[in-house]
């Protein structure tokens, strides 16, 4: 399917990183230092930097967390757009599931994704890991900074991040993105969800594939 046509001036563009290393071993790799991309990741990022030729993009931030650094790298170096690292984008922390590839531990990740965005149960969390509340209270603020001040968002931002991050983050920002919305539609390795403000927030555009009414 092609994908949707970019609007020339969205405000924000939110993508997820291209394929890494943890992806194809299917392994918890939220940490910092692990997994880099691999060449297909690399080709996915330079064709996401074609496709956002054309929306005079000034800055890209992303999140700290290696695959998402060079996914980023790939984008500020096409784009000609300055870099920063922001750990408010950052994938949230798995605790004792970190480095677990078997089928019990992702059981066990889905079972807590699934008590925070259907049960609002957003104190949960797994041993060592971060809640929904704590991914919130550092997501929400830095995404608002960037809408409350004109200035960071002329021509486009790129934030390159994560996609648990994003499908339970982004409804909290989207005045047209349910939870529901977020967790049927799962964002493929350099994804791109467009947003701009409204009238009582952010609107989302597109999610993916899927073009959105305000």
């Amino acid at each position: 399917m092609t994908p949707p046509p970019l609007d020339s001036t969205p405000t924000l563009y939110f993508a997820r990183h291209g394929e890494s290393e943890a992806n194809v071993l299917k392994q918890f790799s939220n940490g910092l230092g692990k997994h880099p991309l691999t060449e297909r990741g690399r080709q996915q990022a330079l064709a996401l930097a074609d496709r956002l030729r054309g929306a005079s993009i000034t800055r890209v931030y992303c999140s700290p967390v290696l695959r998402a650094h060079q996914t980023a790298e790939v984008l500020s170096a096409e784009l000609k757009a300055d870099l920063t690292v922001e750990d408010a984008l950052r994938e949230f922390d798995v605790g004792v599931l970190e480095g677990k590839s078997d089928q019990a531990s992702w059981d066990a990740y889905w079972d807590l994704v699934e008590a925070w965005i259907k049960r609002h149960d957003w104190g949960r969390r797994v041993e060592g890991g971060e809640s929904f509340v704590d991914i919130r209270d550092r997501f929400l603020p830095f995404i608002r900074s960037l809408v409350q001040e004109p200035l960071q968002i002329s021509g486009g931002v790129v934030l390159v991040g994560h996609g648990g991050t994003y499908r339970c983050m982004l409804p909290l920002l989207f005045e047209n993105v349910s939870f529901e919305f977020a967790a049927e539609h799962g964002l493929s390795e350099t994804g791109l969800i467009v947003g701009k403000p409204g009238s009582h927030g952010l609107v989302c555009l597109s999610w993916g594939e899927t073009q959105l009414r305000p």
